[in-house]
C-alpha cells in the first residue's frame, strides 16, 4: 500500500504523461485534416454550383 501511495504521490506516470502527448498531438493532425478537407469541400461544393448555374443557363427555353 505504501508503494501505491508513494507512487500517486510521487507525480504523474511518464508513460501517461508521453500517451498523453501523443494523443494530443494526434488530435491537433486531425482537426488540421478536417480543417483542410473542410475548405477542399467548400470548394468543390463552389464548382459545382458554377457548374450547374452554367448549365442551367446553357438550355435553350421550353416551347409554351
Amino acid at each position: 500500500m505504501a508503494k501505491a501511495l508513494l507512487g500517486h504521490v510521487g507525480g504523474p506516470d511518464p508513460r501517461m504523461v508521453s500517451e498523453m502527448r501523443r494523443l494530443q498531438q494526434r488530435i491537433r493532425d486531425l482537426e488540421g485534416e478536417l480543417t483542410r478537407l473542410q475548405a477542399q469541400n467548400d470548394e468543390l461544393a463552389a464548382g459545382s454550383r458554377d457548374e450547374e448555374f452554367n448549365r442551367l443557363q446553357d438550355r435553350e427555353p421550353a416551347l409554351t
